[in-house]
């Protein structure tokens, strides 16, 4: 027996590799023809009938991703005292709460004491609470920063019995406006507005939000009554369902950045260009995890920043590649590929703030070859949120 076998009886320290977990929509997937793929710690489907076919049907009328994987929290006071939770919450993330009215979505960032981004959300301000979206990656991590960082007196609870459903394209609405009553109409949801609906006999969360650049809806529903409504939903002639594949194009083209690619640790809000993410009043008083580095950064400036470029040609570059002004590296891409709306690669990266201006030509080294790129003001595709 050599030094590294083990008799049968014993076990390695070596941690098991746990098996992905599956979606409340995997048989649905599957049975509509979805590849999966293993994302973020579960099978997701990659796609269905091709990536560039399903991109184009949601630019062009509406796509729904099962975005279920992601965390889906509730944060509320014990006593039900809507001031403690709000207080407990702007202490914790830089956005401003005060300013949220009841059905208000707003997107925040979770930073850690340096500033760094441990993961970008969104904030819904619900009776007596507030409910967040976090990133499927990141969201186990997320949920003990966060009880962390929250009073004793404020409870945190992971709605783990719940989808998530995203229907996006410019007919979403009329696609969902068919299916859903509720105390006031769809219609007087806009972009980043949300609020309680019924849909298939279900009680739903419903907002007007997403991350396609489109307008459309993300819909919470019982995680039991989930195949239900994507039946409902997909028997539109408006709605087809859409993979992971297109949703990571849509975001591209859309300019939104993906945490664990463009987004991490190792970078800040300001050189990641999400100032919108911490409010004004947050920016000046300060308060929040990380607040010294991002009020220092604002007023002194950052040495990188995120850009987008637009590559000659037709070959994409990935995540990785080197960015170069001249022979001087300046930069890395975070995020690249070909993009269906423009018919032609398109990528994200962080460079050198000296090269950070549109209109600067840069170079990709992509395999020992050289692409040419511009750095390009994002969105590539402009967004057409329902304002």
């Amino acid at each position: 027996m050599s030094e590294y076998d083990l008799p049968d009886d014993e076990t390695s320290d070596e941690p098991e590799e746990l098996a992905p977990l599956l979606l409340p929509l995997d048989a649905w997937h599957r049975a509509r023809g979805g590849r999966m793929v293993e994302f973020a710690g579960y099978m997701m489907p990659v796609q269905y009938e091709g990536i560039m076919a399903e991109h184009l049907w949601t630019r062009e009328h509406a796509g729904l991703f099962d975005v279920s994987h992601m965390g889906q929290l509730l944060v509320s006071c014990e006593d039900g005292s809507p001031d403690a939770a709000e207080a407990a919450l702007e202490a914790a993330l830089p956005i401003d709460l005060k300013t949220l009215k009841l059905g208000g979505v707003r997107y925040s960032l979770l930073l850690d004491e340096h500033g760094g981004i441990l993961d970008d959300l969104m904030v819904a301000r619900w009776p007596g609470g507030f409910y967040l979206v976090v990133n499927g990656a990141t969201k186990w991590d997320d949920i003990a920063t966060l009880r962390d960082l929250l009073p004793d007196d404020v409870t945190l609870n992971h709605l783990e019995d719940r989808a998530l459903l995203a229907l996006q394209g410019p007919e979403a609405f009329a696609a969902l406006e068919r299916h859903v009553t509720g105390d006031f109409p769809l219609s007087v949801t806009t972009f980043m507005k949300g609020g309680r609906f019924r849909i298939a006999g279900t009680d739903a969360w419903i907002s007007r939000s997403g991350y396609t650049g489109e307008d459309g809806f993300e819909i919470s529903v019982p995680a039991e009554h989930a195949a239900t409504v994507a039946d409902l939903l997909c028997a539109e002639p408006e709605v087809r369902p859409i993979g992971l594949g297109a949703r990571d194009s849509l975001r591209l083209e859309a300019g939104l950045p993906l945490y664990g690619h463009d987004l991490s640790p190792d970078t800040s809000p300001i050189e990641a260009d999400l100032v919108f993410g911490i409010n004004k009043r947050r920016r000046e008083q300060g308060g929040f995890p990380g607040a010294e580095r991002v009020q220092r950064e604002l007023s002194d400036g950052v040495g990188r920043k995120r850009v987008g470029l637009v590559l000659e040609g037709r070959q994409a570059a990935r995540e990785g590649a080197d960015v170069f002004a001249g022979d001087q590296k300046v930069g890395a891409l975070t995020s690249g590929g070909f993009s269906p709306s423009l018919q032609r690669p398109i990528a994200m990266a962080y460079v050198a703030t000296a090269s950070a201006a549109p209109g600067t030509t840069l170079t990709i080294d992509v395999r020992g070859k050289r692409l040419s790129a511009i750095v390009t003001a994002m969105p590539f595709v402009p967004h057409r949120y329902h304002r």
